[in-house]
């Protein structure tokens, strides 16, 4: 379609985004309406938003349209997943200049589109606004099914850290497009587009998960939130965890340790989870720590020792000022 938003006009935008949607049988009224009507068995909605915002969160000369829709639904639909819960609706919050292309919006709602069908979800409503700097805000919502939400507040000692999904991934591509490089391109991939895994979240908490989260600031700045929470100290040892040799390559080039974008790089939304140390976990879950009670504060400690390379924080002074 061509022309830019403003000639199309907020309704004709609207009618034009909701026109690529796909619906799912949780959804008992979409889009059209006041609000939308979505199903919740289990009688308690799980909930989580989020806000990505041009320059920071995303750079267009990085990204397609469709790489922020992917984006902007994955890392919501994975906070859904990680309290245990299957995600179903996705609503939308769009701010954009008047000039821009219609192409732009479309191909995001495409995008947002296909990551929700990925996950079982839908998009089911939102709103557009004209601004100045492009703003994508996602609310998402989950159901528990009858299951307990697996919080951040109930790892104990003695249980087992495991995580399943890619670690690092992400930051090493923002490292590769950050000194303009497109590839090698599954790790610039995995920093446009994430694949949470989804069905994982679930599964742990049926599998007996005592604390969960998924790895979005970082896996040792993730893993803080439930030490806090729980009050523990949870230690990761390094010789486990997984680093693929085109990571060593990458890191090697640009003078990293690889091990830094596992640690404390986020995005890649892994789900990462505490169990009971009897808990039969699938091959698919690699156990990478241990929960202990705390020495002092607690905290999450890499090999015994103190992890000082923190992560992602919106008002630190940290790297990552763009496209995190």
């Amino acid at each position: 379609m061509k022309g830019t938003v403003g000639e199309l006009g907020e309704f004709g935008l609207i009618r034009e985004l909701t026109s690529r949607l796909t619906t799912t049988p949780a959804v008992r009224l979409g889009p059209g309406d006041d609000a939308a009507v979505v199903a919740a068995p289990d009688r308690r909605v799980v909930a989580s938003t989020d806000l990505l915002l041009e320059g920071r969160h995303f750079r267009r000369d990085w990204s397609t349209a469709y790489d922020v829709g992917r984006k902007a639904a994955a890392q919501n639909l994975a906070d859904i997943a990680a309290m245990g819960a299957v995600p179903t609706a996705l609503l939308l919050g769009l701010v954009v200049p008047a000039d821009l292309p219609v192409t732009w919006p479309t191909e995001l709602m495409d995008g947002l589109r296909d990551e929700c069908q990925v996950a079982g979800a839908a998009v089911v409503g939102g709103d557009v606004v004209r601004g100045e700097t492009i703003t994508v805000s996602i609310t998402a919502l989950g159901d528990l099914r009858n299951h307990e939400p697996v919080t951040r507040s109930g790892a104990k000692p003695g249980d087992v850290v495991a995580v399943t999904g890619w670690l690092g991934w992400s930051a090493a591509g923002h490292a590769v497009l950050s000194r303009g490089f497109r590839s090698p391109r599954a790790f610039v991939e995995a920093h446009r587009r994430p694949e949470p895994p989804y069905h994982a979240g679930p599964a742990a908490a049926g599998l007996g998960a005592t604390a969960m989260t998924d790895v979005s600031d970082g896996l040792v700045a993730d893993l803080g939130h439930i030490a806090q929470a729980s009050k523990v100290r949870i230690d990761l040892r390094s010789a486990d965890i997984d680093i693929p040799t085109q990571m060593s390559d990458i890191g090697q080039a640009v003078g990293v340790d690889p091990l830094q974008w596992v640690l404390s790089g986020g995005e890649d939304h892994a789900i990462v989870a505490t169990f009971p140390p009897d808990a039969k976990l699938p091959a698919r879950w690699k156990v990478i720590g241990e929960v202990l009670n705390p020495s002092a504060l607690p905290q999450v400690t890499v090999d015994g020792a103190p992890w000082t390379h923190g992560g992602w924080d919106h008002f630190g002074d940290g790297e990552g000022t763009e496209e995190r």
